[in-house]
C-alpha cells in the first residue's frame, strides 16, 4: 500500500504552547522558525549563544519566539519554574552537547548535559499537564558494529562520551516511560548529521567546509571515506513534530523512531564532489596530518518505521538538500537578510 508523505499540520499546532530546549542550537533554531510558521506558541530554553555567528541570530529566532529563558538544564528548579510557567501542551527537548570532539575534551560536562539535563527535563514534566514529549537523541546511540543501516530493535552501544551519553538517555526515558505514570506520552527521535543554513559548529563537516572556503585554504578531513546518514535540517524536524502530532493523536504512537535519508548513509567524500556541482567550484581538500580521534567510519539508518508509522520520507534529495545548504550560506555571504531567506524555505518546505 503507497504512503502518503505527510507533513507538520497548521491546523494541529496553530495555537499550541511548546516548550523547546536547545532552541540557541543548530536543530533547535530552525525547528523553533518552523513552528513560529506553523502558528504555535513557542517558549524557549537553552544556554546563551556562544560567540561568534549562530543560526539562532541568523534566522531570527527571539523575534518568533512567546518567551524566552536562557538558563542551564543542569538547574533543575530554573528549569521547572519555566516549564510551569509555560503551561506547555507539547515539549521537545533538543538541548545537548552534541559534539562528538568536544565529548572527547570534555566528558564530565558532555555527561551532565545530555544525561542528567534529560533527568531533568523528564522530573519537570511529571504532572504538569503536558500531552506529549518527544526527547531528541542521535543515530549515535546504536552498538555500532558497521555491518547494516540501524533499525530501532538494534542494541544500543556507543563507544565514545557523546554516543554512549545519547544511548544512556533512551535507557533513562525508557525506565521512566515504565515507571511513571504522572509523565506524559514520551518517544524518542534519532537523527544526526544534519545539513542546513546556519550550522557554525566546530569540528562539523559543513561549517567546516564554509570556513575554510572563506579563507581560501583546503579542508582538512579525519576520514573522506567515512559513511554518515546526512540529510537536510528541515526533514528532521518535520520527523520530530510529526512524531509529536502522532503521540497526541494516537495510542499507538512508536516510542522510538529514526529519522535518515533514503540512501540510508553517503560518504564524506561523495557529498563533497555534490558540494562541488552545487556551487561549479571542486572542493579543495587534503587529510588531516594529526592521529584521527576515534570514530566509526560507518552510520546508516534504517528508516521504514518512521514512514510506516507517521508517513515520513525525506522530501529533500541529497543533490538538492545539499545546493540548499550552499545557497544559504553563499547568501550569507554577500550580505542578504539570512532571517527573511530562511522564511522563504521554510514555507516553501511546509507548502504554506
Amino acid at each position: 500500500m503507497e504512503v502518503v508523505v505527510a507533513r507538520p499540520s497548521p491546523a494541529f499546532w496553530a495555537g499550541k504552547r511548546v516548550f523547546l530546549t536547545g532552541h540557541t542550537g543548530f536543530k533547535g533554531a530552525w525547528a523553533a522558525r518552523v513552528l513560529a510558521h506553523l502558528g504555535a506558541e513557542v517558549t524557549g530554553f537553552a544556554l546563551p549563544c556562544a560567540e561568534g555567528p549562530s543560526a539562532y541570530q541568523a534566522l531570527g529566532v527571539q523575534a518568533g519566539l512567546a518567551g524566552e529563558i536562557l538558563a542551564d538544564l543542569r538547574d533543575e528548579a530554573a528549569l521547572l519554574r519555566a516549564v510551569q510557567g509555560a503551561r506547555p501542551d507539547i515539549v521537545l527537548h533538543f538541548a545537548a552537547q552534541a559534539i562528538v570532539s568536544q565529548g572527547y575534551a570534555d566528558p564530565a560536562a558532555t555527561w551532565g548535559c545530555n544525561l542528567t539535563g534529560t533527568l531533568h527535563m523528564l522530573h519537570c514534566l511529571r504532572g504538569q499537564g503536558v500531552q506529549a514529549a518527544v526527547m531528541i537523541t542521535s543515530d549515535k546511540v546504536y552498538r555500532n558494529d558497521g555491518t547494516h543501516p540501524f533499525c530501532e530493535e538494534d542494541p544500543l552501544g556507543g563507544d565514545d562520551p557523546y554516543s554512549a551519553s545519547k544511548a544512556a538517555c533512551e535507557i533513562l526515558i525508557a525506565s521512566h516511560r515504565a515507571s511513571f505514570a504522572d509523565l506524559p506520552p514520551l518517544a524518542t527521535g534519532r537523527a544526526g548529521n544534519v545539513m542546513g543554513g546556519g550550522d557554525f559548529g566546530r569540528d562539523r563537516l559543513i561549517p567546516d567546509l564554509v570556513r575554510a572556503q572563506m579563507a581560501g585554504r583546503a579542508l582538512v578531513l579525519r576520514n573522506p571515506d567515512a559513511t554518515r546518514p546526512f540529510q537536510h535540517v528541515l526533514d528532521v524536524v518535520s520527523g520530530y513534530l510529526l512524531l509529536a502530532q502522532a503521540l497526541c493523536e494516537t495510542r499507538h504512537a512508536p516510542k522510538a523512531v529514526n529519522f535518515g535519508p533514503p540512501e540510508a548513509e553517503m560518504s564524506v567524500r561523495a557529498l563533497l564532489d555534490r558540494w562541488g556541482v552545487a556551487t561549479g567550484e571542486a572542493v579543495a581538500w587534503q587529510p588531516s596530518a594529526a592521529p584521527a580521534m576515534p570514530e566509526k567510519s560507518r552510520l546508516a539508518l534504517n528508516s521504514a518505521l518512521a514512514k510506516s508509522a507517521l508517513g515520513w520520507v525525506a522530501r529533500l534529495p541529497a543533490d538538492q538538500a545539499i545546493a540548499q545548504t550552499a545557497q544559504w550560506y553563499q547568501a550569507l555571504a554577500k550580505g542578504a537578510d539570512m532571517a527573511a531567506a530562511t522564511d522563504r524555505e521554510i514555507a516553501a518546505f511546509l507548502e504554506l
